[in-house]
């Protein structure tokens, strides 16, 4: 029985650890501090790229919120700007070529200053009638505004609405009525 009991001692002994073999001087699951320093930059990198993306994300949603915000508002001045009794012909529903000539041209400054008064001052704005085979075209700008100031490159959002322009007592072409609407500090 006592020979059972020392080689089992024996065996048992062989099996565990040696005081010499302690955590420190076994390198198995130990890592090398390059690995360390590679993980962990790689794990800033993708942080940093992840921050990135998300700021390049809300900067395109703030750049696009204007025109998804205000065509609406272009939409409702387009069908009311076509609507204006100063553009209308004395058939219902056209515009008058005249009127229209008037109103682009130097000419017609107070009658330009009346039409653009009509409308809140917080939308700086444009009007362009063109028919639809491309002969005529019209642009009615505001005066109010800083010359150049709509031709430069603020963001804007445009609403089209079909009208008839009625060029002479005989001849009338369909076409369309743009309103633009151009984004300003205060909106």
């Amino acid at each position: 029985m006592f020979s059972f009991i020392n080689n089992w001692m024996a065996s048992v002994k062989n099996t565990v650890k040696k005081p010499d073999d302690t955590i420190l001087q076994d390198e198995k699951g130990v890592l090398e501090p390059h690995s360390d320093l590679i993980a962990t930059a790689l794990a800033v990198i993708g942080f940093v790229v992840l921050a990135a993306l998300l700021s390049r994300t809300y900067l395109g949603y703030e750049d696009r919120s204007f025109a998804l915000e205000n065509y609406e508002s272009a939409s409702l001045l387009a069908a009311t700007v076509a609507e204006e009794p100063v553009l209308k012909a004395e058939n219902p529903g056209t515009l008058s070529a005249s009127a229209l000539d008037r109103l682009s041209g130097h000419e017609g400054e107070d009658e330009r200053n009346k039409f653009f008064a009509a409308f809140s001052g917080n939308y700086p704005f444009l009007v362009e009638i063109r028919t639809d085979d491309g002969r005529w075209q019209w642009v009615i700008e505001s005066r109010i505004v800083e010359p150049g100031y709509l031709m430069g490159k603020q963001e804007k959002v445009a609403a089209s609405v079909p009208v008839v322009v009625k060029i002479g007592p005989a001849e009338s072409v369909p076409g369309t009525l743009t309103v633009i609407l151009y984004n300003t500090p205060w909106m």
